[in-house]
């Protein structure tokens, strides 16, 4: 081979480099960039920049889509192994209920109203999507985003709308990400500072660990009695929660909470990350989705605070309307933002065993609203 033909064979690389390339590794710098340098949520930012950026390599081989085998390469690997079966998202969830404490949720079952009011915007996104033009399918996939659920918006979306799992997976832990930029705004917009100084007695009732133990169990048979395409999320949620309650496997509700959550998180990532190649990423419907997925989130918000509002005022100014903005999912980073802005304006307001209960009542509420649109949609449209 002549100096000539090795030096092209070098190069071959940059020559396939295109402008679409080029702006999503730019993406992908600027998601690394707020991970390490911002440090918002580097655990889910980190692993999905780096993935974007190896996706973009040309002739690399390191994306999860565009035109694969279903084993061609480590990220493609990783993507049927986890994400196709949707081991990953479980396997996130069995460390999720290990780290969840229920006991403020039992202690004010009323928090039960904030989750399920969190949930609006699945269903107002989904009917928006649809006069969009999007699929019953495909509209239902996006309004999952509303969840502002990482595992419960791949689950449904693989289910549902596979071909769109990319924009709709970076779109949910985009704003779940987010959650400290986007929320706090909307907040102040839609509260007084007199209701966000309201203070809430917190007198915990007595949790018996009988009660903690039999909780999973009782709701995991609930659910999947009435709601049986949620069971997987639901059972996996509860799993990771009965290991913890349950104070007999400490090394297993150890292991879910550290080592299992944090390797399914990094590689779920990484796979979601290798998905945004150029070719597949970079067109209308992407752009539709992350704006639908942004509409969502500030839908579930607003709804939350209004129906806090509510709450505050038939209890006599007795509930701070703040703990609304927690209904939606994303545990436990709405929970903290609604105490840190009631905190914010007194110092000694501490609303955060209330914001927790909501905020635990919004992670069921996301997995049971999933599992509902799943079931319907599904007979619909007898996929």
């Amino acid at each position: 081979m002549d100096v000539g033909a090795l030096l092209l064979e070098l190069l071959k690389g940059l020559s396939h480099f295109t402008l679409g390339n080029a702006v999503m590794i730019t993406a992908a710098l600027i998601l690394i960039y707020l991970a390490v340098f911002k440090e918002i949520e580097p655990v889910l930012l980190l692993p999905i920049g780096f993935g974007c950026l190896l996706a973009n390599i040309p002739l690399a081989g390191m994306t999860a889509a565009g035109g694969m085998t279903p084993i061609q390469g480590v990220m493609g690997v990783l993507y049927n192994a986890g994400i196709s079966t949707e081991l990953f998202p479980l396997l996130i969830f069995v460390g999720v209920g290990a780290m969840i404490d229920f006991s403020p949720l039992l202690a004010q079952p009323k928090m039960v109203l904030l989750g399920a009011a969190g949930q609006f915007g699945i269903f107002g996104t989904l009917m928006l999507a649809i006069a969009l033009g999007f699929p019953l399918n495909q509209a239902a996939s996006i309004g999952v985003i509303g969840a502002i659920d990482g595992p419960t918006s791949i689950f449904v979306a693989t289910k549902l709308a596979p071909e769109l799992l990319a924009p709709i997976a970076v779109a949910a832990y985009s704003y779940m990400s987010l959650i400290p930029i986007i929320q706090p705004p909307l907040m102040r917009l839609l509260t007084t500072k007199k209701e966000r100084m309201i203070r809430m007695e917190y007198a915990p009732k007595p949790i018996s660990q009988k009660t903690l133990i039999f909780f999973p169990i009782v709701l995991t048979l609930v659910v999947g009695l009435l709601v049986p395409e949620a069971t997987p999320l639901i059972s996996m949620l509860m799993l990771g929660n009965l290991l913890k309650v349950s104070g007999v496997v400490d090394r297993l509700s150890k292991a879910a909470q550290n080592e299992i959550i944090n390797i399914a998180t990094l590689f779920l990532g990484l796979a979601i990350g290798a998905t945004m190649n150029a070719a597949g990423f970079l067109n209308w419907d992407t752009g539709k989705i992350m704006l639908l997925g942004l509409i969502a989130f500030a839908l579930d918000t607003v709804a939350g605070l209004l129906f806090g509002k509510l709450m505050a005022i038939l209890s006599g100014y007795k509930i701070n309307p703040l703990i609304g903005a927690a209904g939606i999912s994303a545990f436990p980073m709405a929970g903290r933002i609604a105490a840190k802005m009631a905190n914010d304006e007194d110092h000694n307001n501490f609303i955060l065993m209330h914001a927790m209960g909501a905020n635990t009542a919004g992670q069921l509420g996301s997995v049971i609203a999933g599992g509902i649109l799943l079931s319907v949609v599904s007979k619909m449209l007898g996929i």
